[in-house]
């Protein structure tokens, strides 16, 4: 697909989200608008019939259901994801650091048992400070796990502070690597020629791989672009006049 139809499908996949947060009268907004381009690579370039999509930051649920709805799945629109494989949802995913553990044991499963295959999981970059995070990269290298991806939506915002703030993850990349994983740092989180580039590096290094994508919690609104209170908020009617203005509804 081509990267100005991908576009094209950012901004629209943005304005439906933004729609339906209105119907609900509150958003997750920031942490589901930073993820937008990612979910677009992963759905429309990057999965295979085989592979599996886990996404553990689930409290941004709104843009894959409305997402794998457009593809004709009947995905419940929920703020927390259940299972519900026949309708594209692999994994129940509420709590942080669930969902990493979960893709290590499919991705370990899929190696047993010979089956092909790869198991891509999102999570995010308030994620990386639970224990559950570490545990299954020290799993998924120890049992060479190379067809798990774990990509870190790395927006540096977390709930209602920065990162900064709260617990600081500076140099998340060495991190990664003295886990004994391949790792990848994507500057530009919202750019699909770099978000498609780095998830099609083959990985020939028998380790499992993490790409961090650097990303803006609101992107698309720039009057709500990296500001910590669009984790979760009731939206108001200026909220609405300045987002119909920005995703032109």
């Amino acid at each position: 697909m081509k990267i100005s139809n991908l576009e094209k499908k950012a901004h629209e996949l943005r304005k439906n989200t933004f729609i339906e947060f209105v119907k609900k009268g509150e958003a997750h907004l920031g942490g589901s608008f930073s993820m937008i381009e990612i979910l677009l690579a992963i759905y429309e370039v990057i999965l295979k019939k085989k592979d599996k999509f886990i996404l553990s930051k689930a409290h941004a649920s709104f843009p894959l259901c409305i997402l794998l709805k457009s593809k004709g799945f009947k995905t419940k629109l929920t703020t927390h994801l259940e299972l519900d494989e026949k309708n594209g949802v692999n994994c129940t995913t509420g709590s942080l650091g669930h969902g990493l553990p979960i893709a290590t044991g499919m991705a370990f499963a899929k190696k047993k048992l010979k089956k092909e295959g790869k198991v891509y999981v999102l999570i995010s970059d308030g994620e990386c400070q639970e224990g559950t995070t570490w545990e299954s990269l020290l799993i998924a290298a120890k049992h060479k796990l190379d067809n798990l991806i774990i990509i870190v939506d790395y927006n540096k915002i977390q709930a209602l502070s920065r990162l900064e703030d709260a617990l600081p993850l500076k140099n998340l990349k060495s991190k990664f690597q003295s886990f004994n994983c391949n790792c990848i740092d994507v500057k530009n989180g919202h750019s699909f020629k770099s978000i498609i580039k780095a998830l099609k590096i083959k990985n020939s290094k028998k380790k499992p791989t993490v790409v961090i994508m650097n990303t803006i919690k609101g992107k698309g609104i720039k009057e709500f672009e990296n500001d910590p209170v669009w984790h979760a908020r009731k939206i108001s009617q200026n909220d609405i006049t300045i987002a119909k203005k920005r995703l032109k509804f």
